[in-house]
């Protein structure tokens, strides 16, 4: 097996040394152009930008860090239906993180999206796809320290084979095992050595261990909404994201002009992920909170459950619209509007008709007030000539008047409408009145007077909301659109009001970015409303959703799937599929979790674990030095508990997970104790890329740790199955160990197996 190993490196160095000429070539390009300076013709300073953007993003493309080259072999059968055995011809292809060709641009290393790499994911004994051979290659840095096969041409199916360096089998990492059973794992020691290692505060790319179900989803066709059902450790977020590089490969002409939108729960999960496409040579992608879609708006804090949950409601789509509506209203008397010698009336039942007729019209609030205007000055022109008529007075005779134009712009022959139009638009009676007819909105500007006005809160939500909901949305009016106190579930009403207002000057500077594709994680805790701002950002309808129905913890959480697809594109039918393997959660972590799931959502069930560790959760019952346990004993042993994790998973890192009414005392008593802890929404100080941080419960999906200590189970999860949820997201972030800490009587679902 070492010429193996040997053979494998010259492979690798011979790659490598293709991927810097690569470089060297897009470099060379760059400073050719860049050194014939800015002057020269129109075309070519544009084909010397087009050099230097492709250029650019080529180098880009080729940097790949530290991350490893290429980490696969298969050795596939040739001629079609040929029996695997001994004999029989192969052909080789080496997988990689992005394409590398050779001197004469024969391929050397295959794009891992590329068809012919399908094989490296989707190969199993019973069916090999026509590989004879897999092979996981283990590289540090440039160097190859082990490889694993597996051969498909074994009677009674693959037989596995993990090298070192040192020539002599041996099994994976040893911080954890493989469950026997009927798992189709592929590349067992690659993905034992992929999981138990410690984590870095980012999520990494799977793409070196992506396993058949994943791959099978990844590789999913564009069109429509793929939902992808996934319970905790499934790898969920992974495959959302490296789907997105996929469709990026696979439809390079179309996403790269439209865009792919990446949407997550928080910044600080956002910020978990930001590496993953970038290390798969796409950074073209936008990352985004859902709130971070409105950008006239700035969040300061969140709404009490009852509120968030009516301002998720997809009846408040009917409510923004009669809100709108109310702005449009007729005048309430009539509008002597002085022309020069002329007084000119524009009467309520002018406005009646004119509000009533534009109504009826399509298009946005603001777009119709040009339609106003116009039927507005219509009229008045109109009653102009009327008037003229009846008093007959002259071209000579009204110009006496002083002040007044022409009076002959109003002859039919001459009349020139638009500058009568614009002249009487000036007149501040009549722009007064434009503006309480039909006046031009913001739609924070109509949010905020919204909230501000009870009396336009209930014409708004007259026979749609009870009064009871619509006391909750009353707020005082702040001086100041920098001080009002916007909340998550704002955002999804200010959108939804600049999609009925339309740009306020009539261009296009406040339209909404469409995207090609959207991916979004975690989309079970997305309300209604906030769906629907997605569907409004698709341009066909072209949809990646993920989560975990069971993990559901927001105001509004789903009973199923259909609760959330309903609001989604519907061009096509939407796909749904299922993770159902956890990688990253052990089998011990998911047997205390899945008993916490029994109890806040019994009709569901806890994915299967791939892995166990051998080491059990902790549950630490805090108890008083000779009198009852305080707050400060509670500290003091979560203090001491993660303390001895850190050491435990060194160089790792450990969450504590606690009540966000906690984390004040916490962060004391780990600073008495000695022990650095960053809170995790702490960009400055590293966040999640500290040794150990401190989490606030609802804040924690989608992320993992290698140790995570648990604070107060029964305050986390309160009265509520909600609740539970909640402490289920919790006990599932770990991919090695847990540790709970109570202070009061933990869940009986959590102290009580079955």
């Amino acid at each position: 097996m070492e010429s193996e190993l040997e053979a494998e490196q010259e492979f690798v160095d011979l790659a490598y040394a293709r991927l810097d000429a690569m470089r060297g070539d897009a470099n060379s390009m760059l400073e050719g152009v860049l050194d014939l300076g800015r002057g020269g013709t129109f075309q070519s300073r544009t084909e010397r930008d087009v050099i230097v953007r492709t250029s650019l993003a080529r180098l880009e493309q080729l940097d790949i860090g530290d991350q490893a080259l290429t980490f696969g072999r298969i050795d596939r059968l040739t001629g079609g239906g040929a029996e695997a055995h001994d004999d029989a011809p192969t052909e080789t292809f080496h997988i990689g993180r992005l394409a590398i060709h050779g001197p004469d641009h024969e391929p050397l290393v295959v794009d891992w999206r590329a068809p012919v790499a399908e094989p490296f994911y989707r190969a199993t004994g019973r069916d090999p796809l026509g590989l004879v051979l897999r092979r996981h290659l283990a590289l540090q840095g440039r160097n190859v320290i082990s490889v694993e096969d597996e051969r498909f041409n074994a009677p009674g199916g693959p037989t596995d084979t993990v090298e070192g360096a040192d020539g002599v089998a041996h099994p994976g990492d040893p911080g954890g095992e493989l469950i026997e059973g009927d798992l189709p794992i592929g590349g067992p020691a690659a993905l034992l050595a992929a999981l138990d290692r410690a984590r870095s505060g980012r999520m990494t790319d799977i793409v070196s261990t992506i396993q058949a179900e994943q791959d099978e989803i990844i590789r999913s066709p564009l069109s429509g909404v793929l939902v992808v059902q996934g319970g905790p450790g499934t790898g969920k977020t992974a495959v959302a994201l490296h789907r997105a590089a996929y469709l990026l490969y696979t439809h390079r002409f179309p996403l790269e002009r439209q865009g792919v939108l990446v949407v997550g729960p928080n910044p600080l999960f956002l910020r978990y992920i930001e590496q993953v496409l970038p290390s798969l040579g796409e950074t073209g992608v936008t990352l985004s909170t859902i709130a971070g879609l409105v950008p006239e708006i700035r969040i300061k804090e969140n709404d009490p459950a009852d509120v968030a949950r009516l301002k998720g409601d997809v009846r408040m789509a009917k409510f923004v619209a009669r809100a709108v509506r109310t702005r449009q209203r007729p005048l309430a008397e009539d509008v002597l509007v002085p022309y020069g010698a002329l007084v000119l009336r524009l009467t309520a039942a002018d406005s009646r008709t004119i509000v009533e007729g534009a109504r009826r019209r399509p298009g946005t609030h603001n777009a119709r007030r040009r339609l106003v205007e116009q039927s507005v000055a219509q009229v008045l022109a109109d009653r102009a000539r009327q008037t003229q008529q009846r008093l007959g007075v002259g071209t000579s005779a009204v110009t006496a008047f002083p002040g007044y134009e022409d009076p002959s712009e109003l002859d039919d022959d001459e009349f020139d409408f638009e500058d009568f139009s614009r002249k009487v638009r000036r007149v501040p009676e009549l722009a007064a009145a434009l503006d309480r007819m039909w006046p031009r909105l913001s739609p924070h500007e109509l949010l905020h007077d919204l909230y501000g006005a009870p009396p336009l809160i209930t014409a708004a939500g007259r026979g749609i909301l009870s009064d009871e909901e619509l006391a909750l949305l009353r707020r005082p009016r702040s001086t100041s659109f920098d001080d009002v106190a916007w909340s998550p579930a704002d955002a999804a009403l200010v959108d939804e009001a600049r999609h009925l207002l339309g740009p306020r000057n009539g261009g296009s500077e406040d339209a909404v970015r469409k995207y090609g594709h959207i991916v979004v994680d975690e989309v079970q805790d997305l309300s209604p409303m906030q769906l629907r701002m997605l569907t409004r950002r698709s341009l066909a309808g072209s949809m990646t959703v993920v989560g975990d129905i069971a993990q559901a913890t927001a105001p509004w959480a789903p009973a199923s799937w259909d609760d959330i697809v309903e609001h989604l594109p519907r061009r096509r039918s939407a796909r749904t599929v299922e993770l159902t393997v956890s990688y990253r959660t052990p089998a011990e972590v998911l047997a205390v979790a899945a008993r916490v799931l029994a109890v806040a959502a019994p009709e569901l069930t806890p994915p299967r674990p791939v892995r166990r560790t051998g080491v059990e959760p902790r549950m630490l019952q805090v108890t008083g030095d000779g009198g009852p346990a305080t707050t400060g004993d509670l500290a003091r042993a979560v203090a001491q508990a993660a303390t001895e994790e850190v050491e435990a998973v060194r160089p790792g890192r450990v969450a504590v997970i606690a009540p966000d009414q906690l984390r004040r005392l916490l962060s004391d008593a780990f600073e008495a104790s000695g022990t650095p802890v960053v809170d995790a929404r702490d960009m400055r100080k590293g966040g999640l890329s500290e040794p150990l941080v401190l989490l606030a419960a609802d804040s924690a999906n989608g992320l993992e740790f290698d140790s995570v200590v648990v604070v107060e189970p029964a305050v986390i999860a309160g009265e509520t199955a909600r609740g539970l949820r909640t402490l289920y997201v919790a006990l599932t972030r770990p991919t090695q160990r847990l540790t709970v800490v109570s202070l009061t009587t933990p869940p009986a679902a959590l102290s009580t197996p079955g």
